[in-house]
């Protein structure tokens, strides 16, 4: 698997016919909506979604999946107010970095079940630098976060923002990674697009009477620019409201191919059709 910083004015490079044969004909992927366990438990919440996260790891792959996508902040929750300030001594911290072993048993799990895992938390850099970010989980256990770009609301006083969408290979498929707000602004997409993005992947939260907007943000992002599109949304009940659920996948077409039917946790499978990708790609308005 190999990771690409995508920019938005790099020359999109064409594989050759040997890199051509090893894209796979589809792409298994599950997009887990996820409900955070123990809300507002700060570095306690860490270790018990891990280990949530664990088993619908597992029992993605059993249905087929390559790829399993989680939301934003899925081994916290969205609140916040768990990220402000150092926390009391002694207490585990609900911020991640390089080396936690915390995520050891999801590390173990992508390894044994040979699956690309997109999880979210935030995560301190070497240097300190605190970014919410996602954390690419590939098959040989190694984790590479990768940041939100465009912050908002209180993010903007915890956070530092990222440069831009990252891509990760997955069974020769290129998959732009998001976070929640990074689609609600086209450029974003269209950097992505522009590298050579086939899947949109995005973590996020989209709380109640959000629905139609989460709709046109994905429909909009996989038409324009002819990939699929995944979207992973937090469950349940947060400090921005209640989940409006819906997470799911969308075709080059910019129609949802399948949705979570509620809006606590659940797990939604989709195959990718490398061929319907090229058909619209090829067509007279690619």
């Amino acid at each position: 698997m190999t990771w690409t910083q995508l920019q938005a004015h790099a020359p999109v490079t064409m594989p050759g016919p040997a890199e051509e044969a090893t894209v796979a004909a589809t792409l298994r992927a599950a997009v887990v909506q996820y409900e955070a366990l123990t809300p507002g438990g700060g570095g306690v919440a860490v270790e018990a979604n891990v280990v949530a996260h664990v088993v619908l790891v597992e029992q993605a792959h059993a249905l087929g999946a390559r790829l399993v996508l989680f939301p934003e902040l899925s081994l916290t929750g969205y609140d916040l107010g768990a990220f402000e300030g150092l926390g009391a001594s002694g207490q585990p911290t609900p911020w991640l970095s390089d080396g936690d072993t915390r995520l050891k048993p999801l590390q173990e799990a992508c390894v044994r079940t040979k699956t690309t895992t997109i999880i979210g938390a935030a995560w301190r850099e070497s240097g300190r630098t605190p970014r919410l970010a996602s954390l690419v989980i590939d098959p040989d256990g190694s984790v590479t976060p990768v940041f939100k770009t465009h912050l908002h609301g209180a993010e903007r006083q915890l956070f530092v923002p990222g440069d831009g969408p990252e891509a990760v290979d997955v069974d020769g498929w290129r998959v732009a990674i998001a976070v929640c707000a990074d689609a609600a602004h086209p450029t974003h997409a269209g950097a992505a697009a522009e590298a050579g993005a086939d899947v949109y992947a995005v973590s996020a939260l989209y709380s109640r009477g959000e629905e139609l907007r989460l709709g046109l943000h994905l429909g909009a992002r996989s038409m324009d620019h002819r990939m699929y599109g995944l979207l992973a949304n937090l469950g349940g009940a947060t400090p921005l409201g209640a989940s409006c659920g819906f997470s799911g996948a969308w075709g080059p077409d910019g129609a949802a191919l399948a949705q979570a039917a509620g809006t606590g946790t659940e797990v939604v499978m989709v195959t990718l059709d490398r061929s319907r990708l090229d058909g619209y790609r090829s067509g007279p308005r690619a």
